[in-house]
């Protein structure tokens, strides 16, 4: 049997919201698997969210975004350190642009290519430095690449938004539509894009939660169990709420007021309905900080 430690159950508690009890149950059920304990603690219907559980130990460092200046490129960097101290100094800033000015230019063995500018870097700073990883987006037609670093260098967003017609991109409605977005995976974390980019595997998982969270629901309350097919349509006709939290479009909008319910996919098809164009989110990257 595996041992399970206090910090063990911390991290569940962290990742998931869960009380240390039930999250020490957990992990005891599973021998110490964090992606099994979250799934077990889903199918008993704890209020845990359906974000990713694969979450590393926290680590300081910095994401950065940089747009070539013609604006048709845009990388995303994460480089990690030991300490906030460094991740705010001068020289750990300079070196994680010069990651960003690689991943600009396509490279992708950033550790061979900055390898003696590491070792400085290293040298001075006094602390372990890791390039963790880096992506860059190429505008793909008529539209728009933008991105977002929230608190400093904790999380950060790149999206490409494409239009119909180029005089969309000089509306005010059009750029603050683009900043909201960079604003909304930031802060509400989608996984994918929409319904199609979730793999079947995915899906499939979330369809057995469902279903046995309805036999556990049935179990308590007593009475003649449902048949598995009515239990399957059951937990279909639920899994919209799985993409309301992991898809961008079927998200609700970060800046809906009180009593709006509108989604992404809707404040999209609002702000392209009002300038006579075509808009379409074509994808997006999200970082943060030992995610």
């Amino acid at each position: 049997m595996a041992t399970i430690t206090a910090s063990d159950v911390m991290k569940l508690r962290q990742m998931t919201g869960v009380s240390m009890m039930e999250c020490k149950k957990a992990l005891l059920k599973t021998e110490g698997d964090y992606d099994a304990a979250v799934k077990l603690l889903r199918e008993l219907g704890a209020a845990v969210s359906a974000k990713r559980a694969e979450k590393s130990a926290k680590e300081e460092g910095l994401v950065f975004a940089k747009l070539c200046p013609c604006g048709s490129k845009i990388a995303i960097v994460e480089v990690n350190c030991e300490t906030d101290f460094v991740a705010n100094s001068a020289d750990f800033k300079a070196f994680v642009e010069k990651v960003a000015d690689a991943a600009l230019d396509g490279e992708t063995d950033f550790e061979g290519k900055l390898a003696e500018d590491k070792k400085g870097l290293i040298a001075k700073v006094g602390e372990k430095v890791e390039i963790r990883r880096g992506e860059k987006l190429e505008l793909q037609g008529t539209g728009v690449l933008q991105s977002y670093i929230h608190m400093g260098g904790k999380a950060g967003t790149i999206v490409e938004v494409g239009v119909g017609k180029e005089a969309t991109l000089a509306a005010p409605e059009f750029q603050q539509l683009v900043k909201d977005l960079t604003l909304q995976i930031t802060s509400a974390e989608p996984r994918w894009l929409d319904r199609t980019q979730v793999p079947q595997d995915v899906v499939d998982q979330e369809m057995e939660i469902n279903a046995k969270k309805l036999e556990a629901e049935q179990a308590e309350k007593g009475g003649k169990p449902k048949p598995p097919e009515i239990l399957k349509k059951i937990a279909m006709g639920q899994i919209g709420k799985f993409y309301a939290e992991v898809c961008l479009v079927d998200q609700a909008f970060v800046k809906n007021a009180p009593g709006e319910k509108a989604t992404v996919a809707q404040v999209v098809a609002g702000v392209a309905k009002k300038l006579g164009d075509e808009i379409v989110v074509r994808r997006f990257v999200r970082y943060a900080l030992g995610a």
